[in-house]
């Protein structure tokens, strides 16, 4: 019985650790070749040798996305080996400080808008003509509740959120007669070190895991799901609608 991404090249951000590391072993469990992107080479090379314990083979990319031009050079190297990209998942991300908007050090806010939302629309502005190429090209980004909630002291991550999904709405409305489809995707709470960081009296153990909050993830990277321009989340009985699509 053939697997479900079996052959389809995806590329994951962020898949060192967490929920990345959790959506790129998915992924190459089910066939995808994934080119993994992350700034740890420790953490891609743990994750390369989990990938062939699966009887699979990944290509490993060591690259601080803040370096877009590097981005630019990728979409090069993966036309050049495979023609096109049939799953993009843009899943790096960073919190900031949470801190009063009034006492937000500008870097931290340039670097937070920079890896959450520049970040991506160098993906989308490089991958677009490869996921193009694919007979059903599908790009899902992590978002947050952030986005819409806008609590206080949460001011440069939920801003850099919402400009997110208002890029990958955009992008989608662009798309809309193309194989291609793009979403955002809103994990809620998970077991990871960003979590940790964020909420650090919370009981990491009341949570879902990385793995269980992927497993849905997945499910919209696959050709038959065809939804374009939402938001969807996860939930106990299953991927859930958060934001209806164009």
């Amino acid at each position: 019985m053939a697997k479900r991404f079996q052959d389809r090249i995806a590329l994951v951000t962020g898949a060192s650790r967490g929920l990345g590391r959790a959506i790129a072993l998915g992924l190459a469990r089910e066939g995808a070749h994934v080119i993994a992107v992350a700034r740890t080479e420790g953490g891609l090379t743990e994750l390369d040798d989990d990938i062939r314990k699966l009887g699979n083979t990944a290509t490993l990319v060591p690259l601080n996305l803040t370096d877009t031009p590097a981005i630019d050079r990728l979409g090069a190297v993966i036309f050049e080996r495979w023609k096109k990209l049939d799953i993009l998942v843009g899943n790096a991300g960073i919190l900031g400080k949470l801190t009063p908007i009034t006492h937000a050090d500008p870097k931290m806010w340039d670097d937070v808008m920079a890896i959450n939302v520049t970040v991506n629309y160098r993906l989308i502005r490089s991958l677009d003509p490869l996921l193009r190429q694919s007979e059903a090209g599908r790009a899902v980004f992590v978002t947050s509740a952030a986005a819409r909630k806008c609590r206080p002291y949460w001011g440069p991550y939920s801003v850099s959120k919402a400009a997110l999904e208002a890029l990958v709405k955009t992008y989608a409305g662009e798309i809309a007669t193309t194989p291609v489809r793009a979403n955002c995707f809103n994990p809620g709470p998970v077991r990871t070190k960003m979590r940790a960081q964020a909420m650090p009296g919370e009981d990491p153990l009341t949570l879902p895991t990385p793995e269980d909050v992927a497993a849905q993830l997945l499910a919209m990277c696959a050709p038959d799901f065809t939804d374009n321009g939402a938001v969807w989340q996860f939930a106990k009985g299953g991927l859930a609608p958060d934001v209806p699509g164009i």
